[in-house]
């Protein structure tokens, strides 16, 4: 037996161990194999280990069922006001039926991302700029929804979609800092003029409850000092017409009378010794018995010295 001969089975026996070999396949977990008969679908081969037919099977391709990550390249987007924005942003997809993802698209992940270009162009077009910046969310959502409604036939589905960047031009930013800076300088503006007005209507109220307080103050104290006067006057009187009555119930009594004139007498007594005290040139009447004639006498005095 020649040389080549041998070579010739060598080589052949070898392929063929290396196609038995290969037909033995073990998946891993979250992972999937589609095999091709005769280069038409045959299977889908899910985690655990599979046998193929030699010559007959093939793996076409190969799926991963777990959520994919897929970088949307930066565009420019132009807003609603004519002003132009840098995009880019984050898929997250993932596998539902791999065989439509084999046979439904040639390439799942880039329509993918194209179909989240040409969202996003189309949604950025529709919002004026300060808009974009605020509906983050909102945009993020359509977007989602878009690919969800054309991907159903590639057996894929979009769990979320994520701007990352959104970048306005040079000019645009300078422009929306001055404006922010303006924007807070009126705010401070505003906010110290209300702060002023605030406390000169505190100190004006202040002002005017004291000024209340000071004139109730003052009108209960005239008050209180009217009452005081007039309980004065009041309790005055009344012992004043006590004694009255009780000078009078005396009166009645027997020797009243003498009590009262020698009470008289003696008051009248008093008085002239003071004014003797002050001058002694005091001329009284013969009779100092005679109460009505030294009455009389000190009357005329005490005219005479006025």
């Amino acid at each position: 037996m020649s040389i080549v001969v041998i070579i010739f089975w060598v080589v052949f026996v070898l392929y063929i161990g290396f196609k038995l070999v290969a037909s033995i396949r073990i998946v891993p977990t979250k992972e999937v194999l589609i095999v091709e008969r005769w280069g038409r679908y045959h299977d889908t081969l899910h985690a655990g280990i599979h046998f193929m037919v030699p010559f007959m099977d093939r793996v076409a391709y190969r799926h991963t069922l777990k959520e994919q990550a897929i970088e949307v390249d930066p565009q420019i987007c132009i807003t609603k006001d004519n002003v132009q924005v840098k995009v880019d942003g984050v898929l997250y997809i993932v596998i539902l039926d791999p065989q439509k993802a084999s046979y439904g698209i040639q390439d799942y992940k880039f329509a993918s991302a194209q179909l989240a270009q040409t969202s996003m162009r189309a949604i950025i077009g529709t919002m004026d700029l300060d808009k974009t910046f605020e509906s983050r969310d909102v945009i993020n959502q359509k977007i989602v929804n878009v690919i969800d409604e054309a991907s159903e036939a590639w057996g894929i589905r979009v769990n979320r979609y994520e701007i990352q960047n959104l970048s306005p031009p040079k000019s645009v930013v300078e422009s929306m800092e001055k404006q922010k800076t303006a924007e807070l300088k009126k705010r401070s503006e505003i906010s110290l003029s209300e702060g002023d007005r605030d406390s000169r209507i505190n100190r004006s109220e202040g002002l005017m409850q004291e000024a209340i307080n000071k004139s109730q103050g003052e009108m209960q104290k005239r008050i209180n000092e009217a009452e005081g006067k007039a309980k004065e006057i009041l309790s005055i009187s009344q012992a004043t017409a006590k004694s009255i009555n009780l000078i009078a119930d005396s009166i009645q009594n027997p020797g009243g009378k003498e009590a009262v004139k020698l009470r008289v007498t003696e008051r009248y007594i008093q008085k002239m010794r003071n004014i003797a005290k002050e001058d002694n040139n005091l001329v009284l009447p013969m009779d100092l018995t005679n109460f009505e004639s030294v009455k009389k006498s000190i009357d005329q005095y005490l005219s005479q010295k006025k």
